[in-house]
């Protein structure tokens, strides 16, 4: 009787060789209904035809995703150098702004002694004002443009992050935790 169990648990599974990693699993029977749906007589060519053009399929599907990462990829790089130009030109304009104060400076030199004499603000001239107001907008341009592109990145990894995570929520294993349990407690 001991042996007519062994044999049947035998039967049952099977040892399988994952890349050196040697465990039991359960024998995989084919139902009734798929072996009848699969013809015995299979044409190798049809068969590798069949396999070429799911990997076709797959490849497409692949580079169609990267396609649309790398488009997305790019946007943010074009951005981002939009706006390193428009920073590059506010500081060409800020640079030029400086050397006509400065010129002016030197063609009144009076006007900058006695205004550099009293150190009140009232006495600042107007156009240093007006030239550092110019310049604290554009760095906040430049901020602000910085935090949408953080904002966009940090959407793009969430979406990665999520379509990882469902990647493994999908895997066949949750589909029957208990089976599975119950398979590793047979041993």
């Amino acid at each position: 009787m001991n042996s007519a169990t062994t044999s049947c648990e035998a039967d049952e599974w099977e040892l399988y060789n994952d890349d050196g990693f040697v465990y039991k699993r359960k024998k995989r029977r084919l139902d009734p209904a798929a072996a009848a749906q699969t013809p015995s007589n299979t044409d190798p060519e049809a068969e590798e035809r069949n396999q070429r053009e799911r990997k076709r399929a797959t490849l497409l599907k692949l580079k169609a995703r990267y396609q649309s990462e790398i488009d997305r990829w790019e946007l943010l790089s074009d951005a981002l150098r939009a706006m390193e130009e428009k920073y590059r030109h506010c500081q060409s304009q800020s640079s030029v702004r400086q050397q006509q104060l400065s010129e002016r400076e030197e063609k009144e030199p009076t006007a900058s002694f006695s205004a550099s004499s009293l150190h009140l603000p009232e006495f600042v001239n107007g156009s240093l004002v007006d030239e550092l107001l110019l310049q604290v907008e554009a760095e906040e341009a430049v901020i602000h443009d910085v935090s949408h592109l953080c904002d966009v990145a940090e959407a793009m990894c969430s979406a990665q992050e999520e379509r990882l995570k469902q990647s493994l929520i999908d895997l066949p294993i949750w589909a029957s935790p208990h089976e599975l349990i119950a398979s590793l407690c047979d041993n």
